[in-house]
């Protein structure tokens, strides 16, 4: 099956029909083409993905991911990162492998058709060239004959005719002889132009034409061929990164299975953990015996307001009673009503009866350290060197940490010590390699940095024994004080509630000495915070309603009255103000109008 035989008079429709072979591979060149912009912008996608959700480096979120669920969905955001790497590579090897090797094929049998096609229009006119010396031939050996024709005629009619002269005659005996000849001369071209058109219209035909026509078919089976290659090379490129993949998904159903609940659970204890006892039961008051009858420590009363646990009276700490109540915070207040004259003082707690002295006293000695030790819950504030703001737990890991990273920073003072060392000795015995009293000043200053780590360690450790139990904490001798002076004046909280009772109209009095003891461990409270730098005022603000602050870490405002900013509004509807130096609290946020002081540090510009 040839198209030389079989298609020998549709040189035309070849032509056409092979044109429409390149169009057909320069269609699938474009297609294979956009196929690898879409998994670059895929893989780009996935990135960009992955990218997303990674955590932030020394962020809070990045302390999260210490957990086996939050590392598996690391795992996974790695494994889409590599994922979208096969799919970068899928789009290298078709731009190679098929873009590029068929982008070079398709001008190599543009230029091939055109050469066939060219050798065919030459053949093609050469055959029209003879076909048209043939005619010519023709048409002459046909005027010829008409003419030898009529000059044979002419003859006889000269030769019949008894009045031309002998003279006429011979003259046109001649003239028919040589028209004779001429036209027997045109029969022998016609002849040789006949013999030649048949010979090379037998071999256009038969040789040149089927020839060029299957050098085109085979040019035409070449490109299908090609275009099949190209098809399996398209199926086998991406049927080499699904290995990779099928890893790629492997690993992420790996890291799925490392989950592990009962570690994460763990992690979060160790986390958070805070070492504190829960609080013991509430012990029973009998008020029916009122000469007999006791502070209890367990009290409801007297657990109100415990922060910390050094502040308590009682020999033993205690954690606090309410762990979901947050530390010198008074609760948010309620939504602000359309007047605020009807809600005088909405945030705070309804006015109550006063209280038992016994209640009165422990929330004094709660409350009146906290006042202080503002200026030291600053949001965002500077953490205390030795942690001191943590609960027990918390605090003993960090200081741990923090003994482990000073150790590491010793050894490798150390390491750099003997390294000095072992060089100096060398210098000494070969002293063209250096001066070994170069090496002095050096080797000092590592003595010296030695030294201040391992005081710094030793300092820490100190505090992480002093929370372990291996040396007495300051804050056990101050209960031990406390217990001491319990132990000392056991009937003094008991006079107290003997005087409250023998009020006649339930109103409670104080005495002297009460008062005086009262002060006596409240200064020794507020030793501990008169180091602490008070914050500086960002603004000012003006009361726009009198709020009576009752509630623990609230403050007394009147209305009209100009105060200092300290700490503006975070959000949770309360801004901490000032009076003066020993008198600071929150207020509601809607009781007041803040003026913000643009200069100040920290301080946001107001509207």
């Amino acid at each position: 099956m040839s198209w030389g035989t079989e298609l020998w008079d549709q040189f035309d429709n070849l032509e056409k029909h092979t044109q429409c072979g390149i169009d057909i591979l320069e269609k699938y060149i474009k297609f294979v083409k956009e196929r690898t912009e879409i998994e670059l912008s895929y893989a780009k996608q996935l990135r960009n993905l992955s990218k997303k959700y990674q955590p932030k480096k020394n962020s809070k979120e990045e302390e999260e991911y210490r957990y086996t669920a939050c590392k598996a969905f690391l795992s996974t955001l790695n494994e889409m990162n590599d994922y979208a790497g096969q799919h970068e590579v899928i789009s290298e090897n078709m731009t190679s492998q098929i873009i590029v090797e068929l982008a070079r094929y398709v001008q190599e049998l543009k230029q091939e058709r055109k050469s066939h096609f060219h050798d065919g229009r030459k053949a093609q006119q050469h055959i029209e060239t003879c076909w048209k010396q043939l005619e010519s031939s023709k048409r002459r050996f046909e005027r010829d004959c008409k003419e030898a024709d009529r000059a044979q005629q002419y003859f006889e009619k000269m030769d019949a005719d008894i009045n031309v002269t002998k003279a006429d005659v011979e003259k046109a005996r001649q003239q028919a002889q040589m028209r004779h000849q001429m036209a027997e001369d045109s029969k022998a071209d016609y002849s040789s132009f006949l013999q030649k058109f048949n010979h090379e219209q037998h071999e256009y035909y038969h040789t040149h034409l089927p020839n060029i026509f299957q050098k085109i078919q085979e040019m035409e089976e070449r490109r299908i061929v090609r275009v099949g290659e190209s098809m399996k090379t398209y199926a086998e490129v991406d049927r080499q990164v699904i290995p990779i993949i099928g890893k790629c998904l492997d690993e992420i159903v790996k890291a799925a299975n490392s989950i592990d609940q009962k570690n994460d659970s763990q992690l979060v204890i160790e986390a958070y953990k805070s070492g504190f006892e829960p609080p013991g039961d509430v012990e029973f008051e009998d008020y029916t015996q009122p000469m007999k009858r006791t502070v209890s420590d367990n009290s409801l009363s007297n657990s109100r307001g415990e922060g910390k646990p050094e502040l308590k009276f009682g020999g033993k700490s205690k954690g606090k009673l309410w762990p979901f109540i947050k530390k010198n915070k008074p609760p948010p207040p309620p939504p602000a009503s359309a007047s605020p004259s009807a809600v005088p003082n909405g945030p705070q707690s309804p006015k109550q009866q006063k209280e038992p002295l016994s209640h009165r006293f422990n929330e004094f000695m709660t409350s009146k350290p906290k006042i202080h030790c503002f200026r030291s819950l600053k949001r965002g504030g500077a953490t205390p060197e030795d942690f001191s703001n943590l609960p027990p737990e918390q605090r003993r890991k960090k200081l741990q940490q923090k003994v482990d990273e000073l150790n590491k920073e010793i050894q490798k003072e150390m390491d750099q010590r003997d390294a000095i060392t072992k060089m100096k000795d060398v210098y000494l015995k070969n002293p063209q390699m250096g001066d070994p009293a170069s090496l002095d000043h050096k080797l000092t200053e590592v003595s010296q940095n030695i030294e201040k780590l391992r005081l710094e360690a030793q300092k820490f450790e100190a505090w992480l024994a002093e929370v372990e139990g291996r040396l007495p904490a300051r804050g056990d001798q101050a209960r031990r004080q406390s217990g001491m002076y319990d132990a000392q004046n056991p009937a003094t909280v008991n006079n107290c509630a003997q005087d409250r009772e023998s009020s006649p109209d339930g109103s409670y009095t104080e005495e002297q000495s009460q008062e005086s003891e009262v002060k006596v461990l409240a200064a020794d409270f507020d030793d501990e915070f008169d180091d602490e730098e008070p914050l500086p005022a960002i603004g000012t603000c003006k009361a726009l309603y009198t709020f009576e602050g009752q509630n623990e870490g609230t403050i007394s405002v009147v209305e009209g009255e100009t105060l200092y900013v300290i700490e503006e509004d975070k959000g949770d509807g309360w801004t901490r103000i000032r009076r003066n130096e020993d008198e600071e609290g929150y207020v509601p946020t809607s009781y007041v109008e803040v003026y913000l002081d643009k200069n100040a540090k920290g301080a946001k510009t107001y509207i």
